[in-house]
């Protein structure tokens, strides 16, 4: 019976460990190119990959969870998933509330894009994504807020009209303007917010951030990174 209890007792240590070894990645899925929903309805983009390639790195299993975006901090701190790696800039307000690997996109550009140059940005109304940094700067900047819980919501206001200009991450903005045939144009100046992009995890889970940190390094001292950010956002991006 003792052996049986000690058995029992290791095998159980044996499944923490391999539980803890599997880490499950919060992503919206609604954020092209950085992670969006393919034409065969799998989770894709530029974060998809690099999450796989960390965790191949840090040897350890990922399993992808769709969240949206409204939600996606509150559901990381109560534990529906260990990460999220969702195209979420740093910013200090965030760091209260979670914690922050380094940054796997360097701080780069936001930008409004309206149908018109010569658009209001500075008084109209502004779209933006709630729960941003953008919809954030756009509340203080003067002019008029208008926040979807997407997007593509951000844009389609932009189009009929409801709103000026949307303004949000210009590597996001940069494949509809090229594709819009000059319905979508950039206005106003390109405004560098947050501290990069990187990966949010609870502020307990030190030794997950540690492993994430030094394959993020690997990635960065190998080119890989660089050659990623390249692949998904083109030759003009910001890198290291």
């Amino acid at each position: 019976m003792k052996k049986l209890i000690l058995s029992t007792a290791a095998l159980a240590l044996t499944a923490g460990f391999a539980m803890a070894d599997t880490v499950r990645m919060g992503t919206e899925g609604a954020y092209p190119p950085y992670n969006f929903i393919n034409d065969a309805g799998n989770l894709d983009g530029f974060e998809i990959v690099l999450g796989n390639e960390l965790c191949k790195r840090a040897s350890l299993t990922c399993e992808w969870v769709k969240n949206d975006w409204d939600s996606i901090i509150p559901n990381l701190v109560s534990g529906n998933y260990d990460t999220i790696i969702a195209g979420m800039s740093i910013t200090d307000e965030r760091d209260e509330v979670i914690d922050f690997t380094q940054n796997y996109i360097p701080p780069a550009d936001s930008a409004y894009v309206a149908t018109s140059a010569d658009a209001d940005v500075a008084g109209g109304v502004v779209a933006a994504q709630t729960a941003t940094i953008q919809a954030g700067y756009i509340a203080e900047s003067g002019a008029a807020l208008i926040e979807f819980a997407t997007p593509e919501e951000t844009v389609a206001a932009v189009r009929n009209g409801e709103a000026d200009a949307v303004f949000a991450d210009k590597d996001y903005l940069a494949p509809l303007v090229d594709e819009s045939g000059g319905e979508l144009v950039w206005a106003g100046t390109d405004v560098p917010l947050g501290g990069g992009v990187g990966m949010g995890l609870r502020e307990s889970d030190g030794e997950l951030k540690a492993k994430f940190n030094a394959a993020i390094d690997s990635m960065k001292a190998d080119g890989t990174l660089n050659a990623l950010i390249i692949e998904w956002f083109g030759e003009n991006a910001a890198t290291y």
